[in-house]
């Protein structure tokens, strides 16, 4: 992320998103659970009326099975019936135990609709909701969810919906499924959740870059699209600057690897950041991966700055509070920051910003522990929402509010928040590596399929492509 030197992370007072059509399902037979996995729903609703403002679903998730279900594979599905082919709708999360900030909510279309259903709900965890032991249940969840035009809803023709349901009972009309498989409820006919993703068409306009280069001046760098940067500016520590060649590359065990190192000295003047970016803005909606090193520890001298090592794909703001700016982020703070004091690691969806005085709109998710090592990154967008991935894990599902309106650039850089985490004037040096980066236009793929995609092209032995069209 480039423009910030001061980012304030104040997540908004309920999760709201604004989502409609997400891809179609295609109905398979229902799939048996794994002896040791078991879940079940209880629902009520606190909106009992044929018509409400909002409709009302409250759950609990109990893990009725014999081994510890980790939430964030956990996925629920309420399902209704759309009030108008064109309504969009807004979910929102009042109240959890869990925390509403650890629970999601995206909306989707049947592929199969019924006189009851033609959308659904789907209920999701970050990693920050944690477990559930055997026996234990989420507690509360109260969630609603509205049409984005605030005209009321017509409950009474919705499949899940249950006007009598004013306290918790276990209620299969939702489902809720464990890393894809459906342990609980039962969905519209023709309509099982269990699914999984098709494959995509293998034609999709794609970068690829396995950054098999020499060096930062290599003219296959620029040939292919990449610019390193040496211009002044943010973000990042007053009087730094942006060092070309501390970009750098290396083969390791048959496989390229790109090197961004900051380095300082305790001085604006002594530190050195990095960055690569694309030269063209012409990324938008599709699939977004790269396979990443973060690392906790300078590779010589003191450790403790505020570091910042980022993967994200972003445009240019062209007025304070512009509503077409976009930027998605990876951003991974091994010593912490932005009033944080240890490891943290952001994805944030960004929908605009004023630098002066600073205003920020966005979401964000959060994981709070080490990311030491190489992780698999990838973040998909659609016309419904934003997913962040990590090492095939969901890590956080952003709402459509802040989908992009503009294409973007693909970005990688590393750079100090400030001088305050680490005083010391001794030299001291941090890495963060890549061993690719992919962009699939307009599809989006599950971790598997980019692994897929990305062991397909070494196998070929390509290590460069670049079939995107200019936006």
């Amino acid at each position: 992320m480039r423009f910030a030197q001061n980012r304030l992370r104040a997540p908004a007072s309920a999760a709201v998103a604004v989502a409609i059509g997400a891809a179609a399902l295609t109905a398979l037979p229902a799939t048996a659970s794994a002896a040791d996995d078991g879940l079940s729903v209880q629902y009520r609703t606190s909106a009992t009326g044929a018509t409400a403002d909002q409709s009302e679903p409250w759950f609990k998730v109990k893990n009725t099975g014999s081994t510890t279900v980790q939430l964030a594979n956990v996925r629920i599905r309420y399902y209704f019936k759309a009030d108008s082919a064109g309504a969009s709708y807004r979910f929102a999360c009042s109240w959890a135990v869990k925390g509403c900030a650890n629970v999601t909510g995206t909306f989707g279309t049947l592929a199969n609709p019924t006189g009851t259903a033609d959308r659904y709900l789907e209920i999701g965890f970050t990693s920050g909701a944690g477990t559930l032991a055997p026996g234990a249940d989420t507690g509360d969840m109260q969630l609603r969810f509205y049409q984005s035009t605030w005209q009321s809803l017509n409950q009474s023709d919705d499949y899940s919906f249950g006007a009598s349901q004013t306290s918790y009972a276990d209620w299969s009309k939702v489902t809720a499924q464990l890393s894809g498989t459906t342990l609980w409820g039962q969905a519209p006919a023709g309509n099982d959740p269990t699914n999984p993703p098709t494959d995509p068409p293998a034609t999709g306009a794609t970068l690829f870059d396995d950054f098999n280069y020499s060096a930062y001046n290599d003219p296959k760098v620029s040939a292919h699209g990449w610019n390193v940067r040496s211009t002044s500016g943010g973000p990042g520590v007053p009087g730094a600057t942006w060092a070309p060649d501390k970009v750098t590359f290396a083969t390791t065990s048959g496989n390229s690897l790109m090197n961004l190192e900051t380095s300082t000295s305790g001085s604006g003047e002594s530190t050195k950041q990095t960055e690569i970016v694309t030269n063209a803005r012409k990324f938008k909606n599709g699939t977004y991966a790269a396979r990443v090193k973060f690392n906790d520890a300078p590779k010589y001298g003191p450790d403790g700055d505020h570091l910042v090592q980022t993967f994200f794909t972003i445009n240019d703001l062209t007025a304070p509070m512009a509503d077409d700016y976009s930027e998605y982020d990876f951003e991974y703070l091994p010593n912490g920051g932005w009033g944080e004091t240890s490891d943290i690691l952001y994805t944030t969806s960004w929908e605009t910003y004023q630098a002066d005085p600073w205003v920020a709109v966005n979401q964000h998710t959060e994981g709070r522990q080490s990311y030491n090592g190489w992780h698999d990154l990838v973040l998909t967008i659609d016309n419904s929402s934003i997913k962040y991935y990590i090492d095939g894990q969901l890590f956080g599902t952003h709402d459509s509010a802040y989908l992009p309106e503009r294409p973007m650039s693909i970005n990688f850089n590393q750079w100090l928040i400030d001088l305050a985490g680490q005083t010391s004037t001794t030299a001291r040096a941090y890495d963060e590596q890549v061993d690719y980066v992919l962009h699939v236009k307009d599809q989006v793929l599950t971790p598997v399929q980019v692994a897929a995609k990305v062991t397909a092209y070494r196998g070929a032995g390509t290590t460069f492509e670049d079939t995107v069209p200019s936006s």
